[in-house]
């Protein structure tokens, strides 16, 4: 019986339980919407500090990078688009 005495003094009775389930639900509470929006921008302002930002030669260095690059692409649609287009008359003639 001694066993059965230790263990439930060590084990919250049921009002124990429902206070302290009462005192999580409090804490679980969800803040306020400008809470919410004011740790959202200071959470924001801190991941911004942590970003390496390019310095203005690598931008303009990648900038010219892309714009060559969209020009290759376009130089090599264009020559396909002229090359199908080509194809498509030629068949259309030979049939028509």
């Amino acid at each position: 019986m001694a066993e059965n005495e230790k263990l439930e003094q060590t084990t919250p009775s049921g009002s124990d339980k429902a206070a302290k389930a009462k005192k999580d639900k409090k804490s679980d509470k969800k803040p306020g919407f400008f809470a919410r929006i004011g740790k959202w921008i200071k959470e924001m302002k801190v991941e911004l500090k942590k970003v390496q930002w390019p310095t203005r030669k690598q931008t303009v260095n990648n900038t010219l990078i892309v714009i060559a690059c969209v020009i290759v692409v376009g130089v090599f649609i264009w020559i396909f688009d002229y090359l199908a287009g080509s194809v498509i008359d030629i068949i259309i003639n030979l049939l028509g």
